[in-house]
Formats: C-alpha cells, structure tokens, sequence
C-alpha cells in the first residue's frame, strides 16, 4: 500500500545519557506516581535514585509503586489507580520494561474513570468494551529494556487471571506517552538470557508487521531497519551486555517496533503467545515467540503467501543470497542459535502439547483482532497444528 496513518505524538529522547535530561522537560504537574517492577532492578542498576532525582530537580514528588509483575495483572494495574487516587497523584512515570510501561499507561487511563474495574473498558471475552469518559493522565514512559516499544504505542497488555485472558487494553491515541527516555545506558545490565527474550519480541514485531495485510511504504522502512539492526546487533548484546553500541542499535529497533504497531499491528503469532502465557503468566513473552516462531512462519511459507515478502525479511536478518522464501526460517533459525535460545521448550515451562486447541481458541476469542491483521485466513484448528508443531 502507498498510504498510511501514522500519528505518533510522544516527544523521544533517544541515546546514552538521556535520562539525565528528564529534570530539563516540562512535568505535566506536581505529584507522579512512580511505577516499576517488583524486582529489584531499578535499585540495583541505580535507575531509581536518578529517576526520583530528577523528578525532584524538576520540582515534583513521587509516590512508589513497585508492584509490576513480568506479565501484569488486572489486578495490581487496579491497585496502581486506587493509590493515584488515595495520594493526589497528577502524573504517571513508568520505569521499567514493557510490563511496567505497559501497565503505567493503564493506570494512567484508569485512575480518572468512573468504574475502578478495568474490565469495564476492556475487550477482549469478557470486557465491557466502555469508552473511558474521563481525559486520561498524562504519563512519561523511561524504559529499560529494549523489547516492547511500548514507550511509543498506546496500548497496554494485561492479564485477568480469572478468565485467562492477556489482552491489549487501550490503544487510544490519548493513551501516548507525553515524553519517552530510551536511555541504552539503563539497559546495561539487562542479563543475557532476557536481552535476547526481549530482543526477539521486539524483531517479530517488526516482522510480523511487516507480513501485515496493512503493510505500507512508510512500515516498510521502519521494520526492515528494526530488523537488520537486530540481527547485526543483538548477538553482540547476548554476548556482552556491557556493549554500548550494540546496546543502542537494538534499542533504537526496539522503539521502531513501537511505531511498526501504530502504522500496522501485528499478527496473530502475538495473539498465540498471548494465550500461552496468559495460561502459563510465568513464560517471558519473548521466549514463547520464540518458540512459537519457526513453525508459525513455516506455515504461511508452506501456503505461499506473501513469499518476495519473506525473502526481502531473509535478506534483512543477514542472509544476503536469500533466493526463497524458506531461506527466512534459515536465517531466523541462525538469529536464534547466535543468542543462545535455540533450544527453548514449552514443556519447560510446564506447557502440555493436549493445551493446544485451548490455547488456540483463547487466542482466537481474545486476540482476534490481530487474526485481522494476518496475510490470509488462519483458522483455530491451523492455529492449534502451529502450537502442536512448535511444541517440544
């Protein structure tokens, strides 16, 4: 396609040393709340100290709200709201990976609306699907992973344990972050095994949307830059994590495939881990596409669909004589040995093949959306053969 819609407000700051700026920006008001992971990270990195430094340079106060789980809950974004509301916070700071900038967004909706349950402005199964009435909190996105791009989207993945559903909630252009800092000196000390977890999300979904049947020329640009930035760079991210360059590289593909899902979206390969991991909330996100990844492609390349588009992708991950489409899985395969995650089981992580036509059916019920955006058709019997023919 030759037109787009690209509308993508939030102001970035991007490179080393770019969270030492956060005190020189305009705050959108007096109290923020703060909200990280419920790991220790931010404290051990000192991201924390500067960022509650800065917020008081700035002239603001903060309340902290460490509650973030790797795969964030209704409930705890819930929470999130009720303490902006018990403290008089103005604002939203998210400091963390995607789940803790994915669930700040949330809070920041949330928090002004009429109904404390989140489910009411949700899709998915069970949401109420209400359009929140209340303007939604002005937030500032500070990541510290390179994965998600979720500092400059505008939904929010959460998960609802009682229905086992891990849905995008949101993704409403007032839901964009006023200012994001992807700072690649935050990211450092991001150990091996989660940078290239989290480089891997950020890559499909700048494959995935490029394989979209919305794919434009202005997508086009963004995700074939994402990915020969990752396949030339995140390896050397795995291997030491203390390389700056290596480091910045990925985290700029990483927040182009925050603008690859406002331009496209991505397809369903998202809304099959989704229900993995919406089943399994201990599975990192990254790691279920991983394993999910080579058996999902093989089956659009084995329908024929799209295949200059396959090639182009090959040649993209480093594969220069790419001539077929299957020299895609070929070099998606060697991406996938040079990071050490190669040998990622399902059943690792507690992860029963017999799943396979639920999981399919929930990602179908709860997900369709990105079903939309597929190439072609996939049913949710070619769906439950994709998780059948990954799982190992």
């Amino acid at each position: 396609m030759e037109t787009y819609d690209f509308y993508a407000p939030s102001r970035v700051l991007f490179g080393p040393g770019q969270v030492s700026r956060l005190h020189e920006l305009k705050m959108p008001g007096k109290k923020a709340l703060l909200v990280t992971s419920n790991g220790k990270s931010t404290i051990l990195n000192g991201s924390l100290d500067k960022v509650q430094r800065e917020l008081e340079m700035a002239g603001c106060t903060s309340v902290l709200f460490n509650q973030i789980s790797a795969n964030p809950l209704k409930e705890t974004v819930e929470l999130g709201a009720k303490t902006i509301r018990e403290n008089g916070c103005d604002f939203v700071v998210a400091l963390g990976g995607g789940s803790v900038m994915d669930a700040g967004k949330v809070i920041a909706m949330l928090a002004p609306q009429p109904s404390d349950d989140l489910w009411d402005y949700a899709t998915g199964a069970t949401g109420k699907n209400i359009t929140p009435p209340n303007p939604v909190l002005p937030w500032i996105a500070i990541t510290t992973s390179a994965g998600t791009g979720s500092e400059v989207d505008s939904g929010g993945v959460i998960t609802n344990t009682a229905t086992n559903e891990k849905i995008n909630v949101g993704r409403m252009p007032s839901m964009m972050a006023l200012y994001s800092i992807v700072d690649p000196e935050l990211m450092l000390t991001v150990p091996p095994v989660f940078t290239a977890y989290q480089g891997f999300d950020a890559l499909f979904h700048n494959i995935e949307g490029y394989l979209s049947n919305k794919h434009n020329i202005m997508a086009d640009m963004i995700q074939l830059t994402a990915v020969e930035n990752i396949a030339t760079y995140l390896p050397r991210c795995v291997k030491d994590g203390k390389d700056l360059e290596a480091r910045t590289h990925v985290a700029f593909a990483n927040t182009l495939g925050g603008y690859s899902m406002d331009l496209t979206g991505c397809i369903s390969e998202h809304s099959l881990e989704h229900a993995l991991s919406a089943y399994h909330n201990k599975l990192p996100h990254g790691a279920g596409l991983i394993m999910l990844s080579l058996s999902y492609f093989s089956y659009w390349i084995d329908r024929g669909v799209c295949p200059e588009r396959f090639v182009r992708l090959a040649k993209a991950l480093g594969k220069a004589d790419a001539e077929k489409p299957a020299d895609f899985l070929t070099a998606l395969g060697d991406l996938q040995k040079a990071c050490g995650v190669a040998d990622l089981k399902m059943s690792d992580f507690g992860i029963r093949k017999e799943e396979a036509h639920t999981l399919a059916e929930n990602a179908k019920a709860t997900m369709g959306r990105l079903f939309l955006n597929d190439p072609d058709d996939l049913s949710v019997d070619d769906a439950c053969a994709i998780i059948e023919k990954a799982y190992r």
